[in-house]
């Protein structure tokens, strides 16, 4: 297990910027650890709903949680606004951030997080598997 810290600056895409991550440093199988910071624009999919709501901020991130590798991710994000109120969600592209968002992750060199179609969802869910190429996954 490899941890790594990330700083997402403002107007960037948080999802974007996390798959991005993985596929620069091809990075098979990873978690987010921590992150705290705020967006200014949050596009989320609530519990069985297809589309994707886009709400206006600012918004402070109180937890951001996933798992991801080259091969996709799948995020869930908690955000407040200014009176408090928390609205929890998947993460969808389109979540831009306003001041910060700093993000710690690790990466799980034994894995492989592949995402396979399951036709008892209908998704893209995770398939967990060895990875065993040790070494060449590695962030230098």
């Amino acid at each position: 297990m490899n941890i790594f810290a990330l700083r997402i600056k403002p107007g960037e895409d948080i999802l974007l910027a996390l798959d991005g991550f993985a596929r620069q440093h091809q990075w098979q199988a990873a978690c987010v650890l921590t992150c705290v910071g705020s967006l200014q624009k949050a596009a989320l999919r609530f519990a069985n709903r297809e589309e994707t709501v886009v709400l206006q901020g600012p918004f402070e991130i109180v937890s951001l949680t996933g798992v991801f590798s080259l091969h996709g991710g799948h995020y869930h994000i908690a955000i407040s606004d200014g009176n408090g109120r928390t609205l929890g969600a998947h993460l969808m592209e389109g979540s831009q951030v306003y001041t910060t968002a700093e993000i710690v992750l690790v990466n799980l060199p034994d894995f492989q997080f592949l995402r396979t179609f399951d036709p008892q969802t209908g998704y893209a869910e995770l398939d967990i598997q060895p990875y065993l190429s040790k070494g060449l996954n590695h962030v230098s």
